[in-house]
């Protein structure tokens, strides 16, 4: 996260309080579980799907920022994308059997 990003969701902290801010992103979270939803029911759209992505990911950064733990939660995708690899491996090799 650059440094003009951490001082905005300072700012956003500070003014809107943290509670507030972790409340706003539950809500930016479901959002985002209801446009998918509507997109597999046929009766979403794309458009509003990147919008929620994008407030979520604004949330979250300010997440990262409350709590500290930018390079932590960075570990734990690290790790889980070499997971997801290793799935992605075993279901090809699966695959070609």
């Amino acid at each position: 996260m650059n440094e003009e990003d951490k001082e905005l969701y300072k700012n956003a902290l500070n003014i809107f309080g943290v509670v507030q801010q972790m409340v706003v992103t539950m809500e930016e979270m479901s959002e985002l579980t209801k446009e998918l939803s509507k997109f597999i029911r046929n009766k979403g759209d794309v458009t509003h799907i990147c919008e929620e992505i994008a407030d979520v990911e604004v949330m979250l950064e300010q997440m990262k920022l409350l709590f500290d733990i930018e390079d932590f939660v960075e570990s734990f995708k690290r790790c889980k994308k070499e997971r997801l690899k290793a799935l992605i491996s075993g279901e090809k090799e699966q695959g070609e059997k």
